[in-house]
């Protein structure tokens, strides 16, 4: 009776202590934190993060940004030099739930391509009724 009260305190103590830890991220390489924008606030399984405002999506497991350059997708640790002005860490940000491949095109495909042709008429109607008025 003695060992199975140590061991549900023993339990209960470190529960409480992995929960006041902070993030809890589960990655293929545990020795690399996620980018300080990235703070989940339970466990997930995540492997992309898509910003939609740039059309830009960062892989947790490769630890790289993909974005559209001429048609194609591209892999790049840092992001060019077009991309500096954009803080990450303030922009909103979509966690991409039960998408686990390599190739993130189809996805976008099937699940950005409205959304950012609408942003980008949107957009395009805000600057044109400006330039009306000027």
């Amino acid at each position: 009776m003695k060992n199975k009260g140590y061991v549900i305190i023993m339990l209960l103590m470190s529960f409480l202590t992995l929960e006041s830890c902070g993030p809890v991220v589960i990655s293929s390489r545990p020795d690399v934190p996620p980018p300080p924008w990235f703070y989940p606030n339970r466990v997930e399984a995540v492997r992309y993060v898509y910003f939609p405002e740039y059309m830009i999506y960062y892989d947790l497991s490769l630890r790289n940004y993909l974005y559209l350059n001429n048609g194609a997708w591209v892999r790049v640790r840092v992001l060019p030099q077009r991309y500096n002005g954009i803080d990450l860490r303030r922009s909103r940000f979509v966690r991409i739930k039960g998408y686990r491949d390599d190739n993130i095109s189809g996805y976008h495909r099937e699940n950005n391509t409205s959304r950012s042709s609408t942003s980008r008429r949107q957009s395009s109607s805000r600057s044109s009724s400006k330039s009306r008025r000027n």
